[in-house]
C-alpha cells in the first residue's frame, strides 16, 4: 500500500537533487536562526512534522527523503502534507543533509508559520496554571519546560528576558510537539507577565532554591503563575520581588538546585495533584 501511495504522491511533487536549490537555502537560513521573531519556523524530524499536521499548523514547504517517503509512515505523512496544500517534495540524502539542521537528518524537514499566543490566550483557560521562565538560554531546557508543562496540565507558558526562542527548531524538537499546542509567548517581559497573571486572578509564586514556603505546604489548587529563573543564577532579586510569595522545592543535601525543566515539572505536577485532590473532595461533599 505504501508503494502505491508513494507513486500517487510522486505525480504531484518534484524531486530535488541539487543542494543549490533555492528551497534548500530557505531551510539553511532558518536553521541558523539569525532573524529574531521570524514569521516562519523550521520543523525537523518525523515526529515534530507529524505533530504539526495534527495540530493544524500551516506549513509552506517540506522536504522528505526518498528513503522515508518509500516507508509506510513516510508515505502517509507525505500524502497528508500534500492534502493540506504543502509544497512537499522528495530529496536526495545529500540535499537532506544540507537542509536539515542536524548532522544525521531524520528524513523530513518543513517550513511552517510561527503561531505564537498572546498573554490573553495564555491566561484564557481556567483555573490558570502558568509557567513563566526568565533567561532560560538552553533551547533544550525551553522545550523540556513546555513538554513538562503540557504533560502536567499547565494552561500556558511564557518565556521571558534572554530566554531562547521557544519557536526555534531546537526548542520545538525538545518539546516533542508541546510548543505547537500549548499556548506560549516568547520574548515577554516578566513584569508584564506577573501583572497580567495577577489581573487574571492568579497568585504569582517565585520558585527559589532556599527560604521559600515548601512546595508541599503551598496552596496550588487556586489559579497560580510560577516564576522560574534560568540556568545558574536563578531568579534575580527584582524578579522575586514581583511575586506574591516564594516557593521552594525541598531537596536533600548536598543537592542545592535542580535543572529548571525538572523544577517546572515538579511545580506543575504538585499543582495538578492538589487540584485533583480538591476536585475529588468537592465531589465527595456534593454526593
Amino acid at each position: 500500500m505504501s508503494a502505491i501511495l508513494f507513486r500517487r504522491c510522486r505525480q504531484r511533487m518534484k524531486h530535488i537533487a541539487s543542494r543549490q536549490n533555492p528551497i534548500v537555502a530557505v531551510f539553511r537560513e532558518l536553521a541558523r536562526g539569525r532573524e529574531a521573531r521570524s514569521p516562519l519556523i523550521l520543523l525537523d524530524g518525523f515526529h515534530i512534522v507529524s505533530e504539526a499536521v495534527s495540530a493544524g499548523i500551516r506549513m509552506e514547504t517540506a522536504l522528505v527523503s526518498e528513503r522515508l517517503a518509500a516507508s509506510p509512515g513516510g508515505a502517509s505523512l507525505l500524502a497528508a502534507l500534500l492534502e493540506r496544500g504543502v509544497n512537499a517534495n522528495t530529496a536526495t540524502e545529500s540535499v537532506m543533509r544540507a537542509a536539515s539542521p542536524v548532522s544525521t537528518p531524520a528524513g523530513v524537514v518543513a517550513v511552517a508559520e510561527r503561531r505564537e499566543s498572546t498573554m490573553a490566550e495564555v491566561l484564557r483557560r481556567t483555573p490558570q496554571l502558568l509557567v513563566a521562565s526568565l533567561d532560560v538560554q538552553d533551547p533544550g531546557n525551553v522545550g523540556a519546560i513546555a513538554r513538562a508543562a503540557e504533560a502536567g496540565g499547565a494552561t500556558g507558558a511564557a518565556f521571558c528576558g534572554a530566554s531562547a526562542d521557544p519557536f526555534g527548531w531546537k526548542a520545538l524538537r525538545g518539546s516533542m510537539g508541546s510548543l505547537l499546542r500549548l499556548p506560549a509567548v516568547a520574548s515577554a517581559r516578566l513584569e508584564e507577565v506577573a501583572m497580567a497573571a495577577r489581573e487574571a486572578g492568579a497568585r504569582v509564586l517565585a520558585a527559589v532554591p532556599h527560604g521559600g514556603r515548601s512546595l508541599y505546604e503551598t496552596d496550588l489548587a487556586a489559579p497560580v503563575a510560577f516564576l522560574l529563573g534560568g540556568e545558574g543564577p536563578g531568579l534575580p532579586g527584582e524578579a522575586v520581588a514581583l511575586a506574591d510569595d516564594r516557593v521552594t522545592i525541598p531537596m536533600r543535601p548536598p543537592v542545592d538546585s535542580l535543572n529548571v525543566a525538572v523544577a517546572a515539572a515538579l511545580l506543575v505536577y504538585e499543582a495538578a495533584r492538589q487540584r485533583a485532590a480538591s476536585a475529588g473532595a468537592s465531589g465527595r461533599r456534593g454526593s
